[in-house]
């Protein structure tokens, strides 16, 4: 991922100075329990465990010759072993284990070191949600199907969706951190042709690991392709958060903006123009994640025990997808935490319509004072359609309508266009969601 997008602590985990670390903690952990079993000398895994080093610029080199990243890695970790005296060492690194064994094993312990941080980002943002949430819980406001002003809500119940939602995604991601949580030590096909079962289970307790139960000659990829899609559906979350601020953003709307600073400046032509740039960046982020849900996929079916069609493609979903959603759970987080709220917009745009958002709790008081529902329905919608149409108010139009005086007092239809009567289940919602 550039640098752009990229925070130091998660880019650090994806650079190749500490893959090839990884690569050598499981070479390590290896050595060390082949060493407790009598398999190789104990001398061996001291010196592998204690003096064995590597330089990137040196794997690099050797793998332009040999075209084998992990040939190349265990050749300069020998030759580290060996310019210090310990050639006879040396030939037991790597011994009885595969290339993908110590590939996957070691990404694990990458995916293991971001998923930490990222879960950190979704707690973070959390945080943020429940206290606007909370903040803004009985501020009153339209709330809008297909885009149309339909009935009352409060801003307060748009933070606690996007809370209740995250709470889901921040479950589904533990979930798929633990199933990414694994390591394989099983060989060339996974038949544990040189090393036992017991090795493997030891080798992954060191690490911090769970072995898979089967595998090939890799882990299999479903395990991967859950863990990318998971990422990309918190993007989803936050690019949902990110569409509906900019809805909020518009002129029209006004009931809600990013922060705006004193020396930002929204266009290089238009002094006046504040945009929402911050979530338009999520939303145009988050589909970069979702594509690389998609290749996620595609790494699942391999040709037999193992091909590599998957290995050149996980290089880059890995790493920008993990560094993507530590970058947009932040830039949300900090958007959502600086939101400039107008709840005087909010209910000037709630009373805007002149009552038209009223008219299905009308429609529910006439049936309840006795007309028949399709006769209400029919008489309701026609004021509501004029209204629209000629731009009247629509509470004035009922109030002077003799089959609705008829039926409902002064005092029942003032009650019908009262707003806090619809919310007045706002805090079983919220007792709902966040508990007592």
């Amino acid at each position: 991922m550039i640098d752009r997008y990229t925070r130091p602590a998660l880019g650090k985990i994806w650079t190749e100075e500490n893959k090839y670390r990884c690569w050598l903690q499981v070479e390590s952990a290896a050595s060390a329990v082949l060493a407790e079993d009598g398999v190789i000398p104990a001398a061996a895994a001291d010196a592998i465990a204690t003096k064995s080093s590597f330089s990137v610029e040196r794997i690099q080199a050797i793998e332009a010759e040999v075209r084998h990243d992990v040939i190349a890695f265990t050749t300069a970790v020998s030759e580290s072993l060996k310019e210090q005296g310990f050639d006879a060492e040396s030939r037991w690194l790597h011994y009885g284990l595969t290339s993908n064994d110590v590939v996957d094993t070691a990404q694990a312990l990458q995916v293991k070191e971001a998923s930490a941080i990222l879960r950190k980002g979704i707690e973070a943002l959390l945080t943020v949600l429940k206290r606007r949430a909370v903040e803004f819980q009985h501020t009153p406001t339209i709330g809008r199907t297909h885009g149309i002003h339909a009935e009352p809500t409060t801003f307060g119940l748009k933070f606690l969706n996007w809370y209740a939602e995250t709470e889901r995604n921040l479950i589904r991601f533990d979930a798929a951190a633990e199933d990414m949580r694994v390591g394989k030590l099983s060989g060339a096909v996974g038949t544990f042709g040189h090393l036992k079962p017991a090795h493997e289970e030891r080798i992954c307790a060191r690490l911090g690991l769970k072995p898979a139960p089967v595998a090939t000659q890799v882990i299999q990829r479903d395990r991967h392709a859950a863990y990318i899609s998971t990422l990309a559906l918190i993007g989803s979350t936050l690019d949902k958060i990110a569409v509906e601020i900019r809805h909020l953003q518009r002129t029209e709307v006004r009931e809600a903006q990013e922060y705006f600073s004193e020396k930002q400046k929204g266009s290089s032509a238009m002094p006046h123009k504040k945009n929402p740039i911050t979530s338009e960046q999520i939303s145009g982020l988050a589909r970069v994640l979702r594509g690389n849900a998609q290749a996620a996929f595609e790494n699942v079916p391999l040709w037999h025990e193992r091909d590599i069609s998957h290995s050149s493609v996980e290089r880059v979903i890995f790493p920008d997808s993990t560094i993507l959603v530590d970058y947009l759970l932040a830039k949300t987080t900090d958007l959502l935490d600086r939101l400039l709220v107008y709840p005087e917009r909010m209910k000037k745009n709630l009373e805007s319509t002149g009552g038209l958002i009223f008219s299905g709790q009308l429609l529910l008081d006439l049936a309840e004072a006795g007309m028949l529902r399709e006769d209400a329905y029919r008489l309701v919608q026609g004021h509501a359609m004029r209204a629209w149409k000629e731009d009247l108010v629509f509470r004035d139009e009922v109030a002077h309508d003799p089959k609705i005086t008829a039926l409902l007092s002064p005092e029942k239809l003032e009650k019908t266009f009262d707003y806090m009567r619809q919310l007045g289940n706002v805090d079983a919602i919220f007792k709902r969601v966040l508990g007592e």
